[in-house]
């Protein structure tokens, strides 16, 4: 396994301030009319602004360490790059940081489910970071970041109720083959690697635990996804305008 070149704290350190700084720089930016009338709104457009921006970065990365290193595909355990290290530590400090910004805006009871995603998510990457282990499992995992750029782009269309847009039409159909190709082929990969391989191992067993669990959340968003945007008349008349998530 290959040595820490980097101490972990201050990486992951360094990246959760350095998307506390986005922020603040991106609420610099002006709000459409619609979002800036609305406190709740004009916080989640900030949110989603930072997420946006981690998910275009974290999915080229991704992209690219797998290109750089193919070994990743089949040996989720021991594959490992400084490439790919260093992305598991950038977008641990991206969930450091937006579990942050949930709390201490109040939203937590409203966005408990991505609160828990978070936690999931920490606790895997850990595994790459401080043992060097699963960097390659953490590098997949990230590459439901190319299908995150779409699916932002459809949450902030619809808190500013552009869903009537020509430009939400067409993104929808393009997020969804995006979520079968980035989202749910890569996890039910690793799903099946885990449950064959790893899941007899003391740290793999924990990882597996964690995928199941993340497997119940995706599916549960996918069917959120289908029924709002292919099936609206299925969808209750009446939205939870606090729901981070489902929006």
């Amino acid at each position: 396994m290959p040595p820490m070149l980097f101490p972990a704290l201050p990486l992951l350190l360094g990246a959760t301030l350095t998307f506390r700084a986005l922020r603040h720089a991106l609420c610099r930016l002006p709000l459409p009319a619609h979002v800036r009338a609305d406190p709740l709104r004009t916080w989640r457009w900030h949110n989603l602004l930072v997420s946006f921006a981690h998910s275009i970065v974290s999915g080229i990365w991704a992209l690219l360490c797998i290109w750089q290193t193919p070994e990743m595909l089949v040996d989720v355990e021991s594959a490992w790059s400084l490439s790919g290290y260093l992305l598991v530590c950038f977008s641990a400090g991206y969930f450091i940081h937006d579990t942050l910004d949930i709390v201490v805006s109040h939203q937590a009871r409203a966005s408990w489910e991505y609160l828990v995603h978070h936690v999931m998510a920490m606790g895997a990457f850990f595994s790459g970071i401080f043992w060097s282990r699963f960097v390659g499992g953490g590098v997949l995992t990230l590459l439901v970041e190319v299908s995150n750029i779409f699916l932002t782009i459809r949450m902030m269309m619809k808190i500013n109720n552009a869903q009537d847009l020509l430009l939400y039409r067409v993104n929808k159909y393009i997020n969804l083959f995006m979520y079968f190709l980035f989202r749910l082929a890569p996890q039910a990969y690793l799903t099946h690697f885990f449950l064959g391989y790893a899941g007899q191992r003391n740290l793999g067993t924990f990882l597996l635990g964690i995928l199941l669990m993340l497997d119940v959340m995706i599916l549960i968003y996918f069917s959120r996804l289908l029924r709002s945007d292919f099936c609206p008349q299925g969808v209750p008349s009446r939205q939870h305008k606090d729901k981070f998530l489902i929006e």
